[in-house]
């Protein structure tokens, strides 16, 4: 049942953001100018955890525009009701709903949902992972020489902090690499996971950007760490996800100064 709400919930959040996509909504700020929140973000993720409350009123809530709502409970949904809210707001169609369930603080279930694309990401803890109920798989590139990436940008950038995300970007575009930056963690993650990427980093991420995706890439094959290569929580903020073949060379550029 656990998969249905899940799904449920998905939708719900979906069609939420269908309905205001390029239409007039009102827009609001956060910690900077280009951190937003919109009237359809606080919609999407209100009939989001309506659904969820629906079948499961005494799960724990991890939600990015209400926060934290603590139950006595082993389960916990993390909700991002539009990733690429900066993209959704500007009429472009790289943004999604990603959902993950933790249970006993283990990710175990994870979906994205791009309604604009209709692309339906969806991974269980061991059973694998699907795009729109299709299995799929990392790719097979073994060296960086011949990879395509995808990174983020924080909203601040610390003065003086070493190794920060424009000195990696540049360490990789130096190379002759081709780096793109489409402005949604949780798309970058899923497209890792289907193979269209080789690699994904990002300095600084919150849970609700991750949770969903890290668990797709997991299940489609692929792997996904911190900076330090130690197995990836969502709660910390840095965050590689490779298709395994080449993660050990992109951690050594990742750490070099």
């Amino acid at each position: 049942m656990l998969k249905t709400t899940l799904l449920k919930a998905t939708q719900a959040g979906a069609k939420v953001l269908q309905e205001y996509f390029n239409g007039t909504f009102t827009v609001s700020h956060k910690s900077t100018v280009n951190d937003l929140v919109t009237e359809a973000d606080k919609a999407a993720e209100a009939a989001i955890i309506d659904t969820i409350r629906q079948d499961y009123p005494d799960h724990q809530i991890l939600s990015e525009e209400i926060g934290e709502i603590r139950r006595d409970s082993t389960v916990k949904w993390i909700i991002d009701p539009i990733d690429g809210t900066v993209n959704f707001a500007h009429g472009i169609p790289i943004c999604c709903v990603s959902i993950g369930v933790e249970q006993d603080g283990e990710m175990i279930m994870g979906a994205v949902y791009n309604p604009l694309m209709n692309e339906l990401f969806f991974a269980q803890k061991g059973f694998g992972a699907t795009l729109n109920d299709r299995k799929i798989s990392v790719s097979q590139k073994t060296s960086i020489a011949n990879a395509f990436m995808v990174t983020g940008f924080p909203y601040h950038f610390p003065e003086g902090q070493p190794n920060n995300a424009l000195d990696t970007l540049q360490r990789f575009v130096q190379q002759g690499l081709p780096v793109r930056r489409l402005g949604s963690a949780a798309i970058d993650l899923c497209w890792v996971a289907c193979g269209r990427f080789d690699a994904f980093w990002e300095h600084h991420l919150n849970a609700w950007d991750s949770a969903a995706g890290f668990l797709i890439v997991q299940e489609a094959g692929g792997k996904v760490t911190d900076f330090a290569g130690n197995a990836y929580s969502p709660y910390q903020p840095h965050i590689l996800a490779t298709n395994g073949h080449l993660h050990q060379d992109m951690l050594n550029e990742l750490n070099r100064i």
